[in-house]
């Protein structure tokens, strides 16, 4: 299925912006709409190759458009070209472009629609550019002239070539004309070029990352001064001033009319300001913050001092008056107002090293998961022998623990059973009392026994908490506790033997 462009039926659609405008040499027909505006002038802008445009008359009335092929006057022969603007907008145009018209300057005319024959002979002389170029190069190098050839343009009917060269110095090229005309048998124009149409008809990105401005809409090039580089405070570093032609950017100039403008708010930088202290000189100014700072030094950064633009008015004029104040930021503190929230970057992304901090913490993330599920005991071996002790003795104070709370509620009971058996009436009976009785030595046994349990658990817990000797170190003493227990004598006595019966 085939697709067709829809064009619109509004003759500003048809002619205004459509049909071959993706060249910086288009014009936008801003006037289409207008009545009568095609009938205002009988001039037609006609474009050829590269940057050469032409207004020619159509005296024929031959009714054009934009985008149109046509056969032009030229000399000697015809051309072969396309027309790019029609109607009241040509004069516009040719009154910019400065083209006279009157006596003495009889325009060229159009002569016809190009014919199929027209524009065979065109495509074929169209096919000789690449090489003819080449060839022209190698005769210009074995002539040792200090030119680059840079394209070859051929007239519409094959009878004459346009060589488009640049050259730092000025070049005889006459030699250079006769060899040409003998090797490809044509009519041989030399025509100069600068550094930046160069650069725009080769085309390329510029370090902003868009097209070159030369090469996508710039038609006048105005010249580039360094002063436009030192009104904005840029650097003097030629690689960064210049462009991909060698020389200035064009786009320096772009906005040198509004930091001019500015600068006239600004006191001047040669007049200094006197202080109590120092003499401050100016250092640097941020134009469209209107702040300055200002150095104890003329040539150097020293002592730095960075005030707002009405403060350095101040005191130029106390200076004038012969007053001098204590310091330059002496008052600022005071008037400043708080500053302003400045937007700043909540998820982190223009920072480079964003992604290594959460690469970082899941590597130790990993690692540490590693260590425990891998290897358990490597904690438990690394640590100090005090430490390796802690968790043996936390599981027997656990034990030692559920041990007493079993006793204690073993004492809880029985204390329970001995305030009920005080708490009811005297029994009756002698069975009742016996009872009674029986209940209250069961419970003091019971409590004896849970008091030597507990004395029992209190006396290991002692003895394992007790620094053991090192049997490697032969300097410490021997601990002798055991067999001083051993030696101890008997507080009871030795038990009395038993006497005779009589």
């Amino acid at each position: 299925m085939d697709f067709k462009l829809d064009k619109g039926s509004c003759c500003m659609v048809r002619k205004g912006c459509s049909k071959i405008q993706n060249n910086k040499l288009n014009t936008y027909d801003w006037l289409c709409d207008v009545p009568d505006a095609e009938n205002a002038t009988a001039y037609v802008e006609v474009q050829f190759k590269n940057t050469r445009k032409g207004y020619y008359l159509n005296s024929a009335k031959i009714p054009l458009e934009k985008g149109d092929i046509v056969a032009v006057e030229a000399n000697p022969g015809h051309d072969i070209g396309t027309v790019t603007l029609t109607g009241k907008l040509v004069l516009l145009q040719m009154k910019k472009n400065n083209v006279r018209t009157g006596e003495g300057y009889e325009p060229k005319k159009i002569y016809r629609k190009a014919k199929p024959t027209d524009i065979e002979k065109f495509e074929e002389a169209k096919g000789k550019e690449h090489t003819t170029m080449i060839r022209s190069r190698q005769i210009a190098s074995d002539l040792g002239l200090a030119m680059k050839i840079g394209d070859v343009e051929y007239q519409g009917d094959g009878n004459k070539a346009i060589f488009y060269y640049i050259a730092d110095e000025r070049v005889d090229f006459r030699q250079l004309i006769k060899v040409l005309a003998e090797a490809f048998r044509v009519r041989i124009e030399m025509k100069q070029i600068g550094a930046r149409q160069e650069a725009g008809r080769i085309g390329g990105i510029g370090p902003c990352g868009r097209e070159l401005c030369c090469s996508s809409w710039m038609t006048n090039f105005v010249s580039v001064a360094t002063g436009a580089a030192r009104y904005q405070d840029i650097s003097m570093n030629p690689q960064k001033l210049a462009g991909q032609c060698a020389k200035l950017k064009c786009c320096i100039n772009y906005e040198v009319d509004a930091y001019v403008e500015a600068q006239k708010r600004l006191p001047s930088r040669e007049v200094p300001l006197e202080t109590k202290d120092n003499t401050y000189y100016h250092f640097k100014t941020e134009i469209f913050k209107r702040e300055i700072t200002y150095s104890t030094d003329k040539v150097m950064a020293a002592n730095l001092v960075t005030i707002p633009a009405n403060r350095a008015f101040e005191i130029i004029s106390m200076n004038k008056k012969g007053m001098k104040p204590v310091s330059l930021e002496a008052d600022t503190k005071q008037q400043q107002q708080p500053n302003k929230r400045e937007a700043a970057d909540i998820l982190g992304q223009d920072s480079v090293t964003r992604f290594d901090s959460t690469m970082n913490k899941k590597k130790k993330k990993k690692r540490n998961n590693n260590q425990k599920e891998g290897n358990p005991d490597r904690e438990k071996n690394n640590g100090n022998p005090a430490e390796k002790a802690k968790p043996v003795l936390k599981e027997q104070n656990t034990g030692d623990q559920n041990r007493k709370q079993e006793n204690n509620t073993k004492n809880s009971e029985n204390q329970k059973n001995k305030n009920n058996n005080r708490n009811q009436n005297r029994p009756n009976d002698k069975r009742n009392a016996d009872a009674g009785a029986d209940n209250s030595n069961r419970n003091a046994a019971n409590n004896r026994d849970g008091n030597r349990d507990n004395n029992r658990d209190v006396n290991r817990n002692n003895n394992r908490n007790r620094p053991r000797p090192n049997k490697n170190n032969s300097d410490k003493p021997v601990n002798n506790e055991n067999k001083a227990q051993q030696n101890k004598p008997n507080k009871q006595g030795p038990k009395p033997t038993p006497k005779p019966e009589a």
